[in-house]
């Protein structure tokens, strides 16, 4: 099947930048949120990320503007009737994803595809949830999603060929490039990214390193382009924690078992950047490490 329309649920960082990457490729969007409000600010976020892009000249205003007429709004899941596959970009709970499903599938023609963006839960597990498994498929879009490569592709067990197909040739259309992983707790990028930020929280909690020490050191020592603290604050601390959640309970290994101090952080509701406080306190003009 072509993709000619798509809906994205959730106007957040990752559904914001779905829509964005989507709507420059020439697709119709339909950008859900479960507010008005919601959805408008991820227009917004959209739009000042446009002009971050033409103001550098990767796109021309006229690609600007073409792009956000195409993105149409809608707090309603009957909106997305008319898509030929709807992206879930909601946050990283399984019963969250499970209930939009429920919601969402009696409003989408019998032929729509359905897929998410999860970053480690099974494929298909959510797939069961639906009434169209054969049509469920995980496109996982690395975030930010306009400037990021990488888009891993997971198949559940019930997943098509065509769909597979499908879900391949969109995201050829995107400009991005395909992994494709099997359906293993936190696929591959954070199946080997998010043990490693852990293992730097591990070295901060047992005082082996300050914040700025440990960042310092991954940068200058392995050549990263930020350190696993930073990098981790920027992921979202409550994501970090969902990711190494779902692999200790998935793979049933001590070693994937979450540092008590990143308990610790989702629980004081220290975030990372969304929330202004993390491994570094965001609140000042400069970022100011928190240990």
């Amino acid at each position: 099947m072509e993709i000619r329309k798509i809906g994205v649920i959730g106007a957040g960082q990752m559904g914001s930048g779905i829509a964005h990457v989507c709507s420059l490729a020439g697709l119709d969007i339909t950008l859900n949120d479960i507010s008005p409000e919601r959805a408008q600010a991820g227009l917004s976020l959209i739009d000042s990320n446009m002009q971050r892009q033409a103001g550098k000249g990767a796109i021309s205003d006229e690609d600007r503007k073409a792009a956000l007429k195409r993105i149409a709004l809608a707090s309603d899941f009957k909106a997305l009737g008319d898509c030929d596959i709807v992206i879930e970009a909601a946050t990283e709970d399984e019963q969250i994803k499970r209930k939009i499903y429920s919601d969402l599938c009696p409003s989408l023609k019998p032929d729509a595809m359905v897929a998410t963006n999860t970053s480690s839960i099974s494929i298909t597990r959510l797939a069961a949830s639906t009434d169209r498994p054969e049509r469920f498929i995980g496109i996982h879009f690395m975030n930010p999603v306009p400037l990021m490569q990488l888009v891993e592709l997971i198949r559940g067990i019930a997943t098509e060929d065509e769909t597979f197909e499908a879900a391949k040739q969109l995201i050829d259309k995107l400009g991005k490039t395909v992994a494709v992983s099997e359906d293993f707790p936190a696929f591959m990028v954070n199946r080997i990214l998010l043990p490693m930020i852990n293992e730097a929280i591990y070295t901060l909690y047992e005082g082996v390193g300050s914040v700025d020490a440990i960042d310092t050191a991954m940068r200058l020592g392995a050549n990263h382009p930020m350190g696993p603290l930073q990098l981790a604050d920027f992921i979202g601390l409550d994501t970090c924690l969902s990711i190494m959640q779902v692999l200790h309970d998935g793979l049933a290994d001590s070693k994937y078992r979450p540092c008590p101090l990143l308990v610790k952080y989702v629980e004081a509701g220290w975030l990372g950047r969304k929330t202004q406080r993390g491994f570094y306190d965001y609140r000042g003009e400069h970022p100011v490490p928190t240990r």
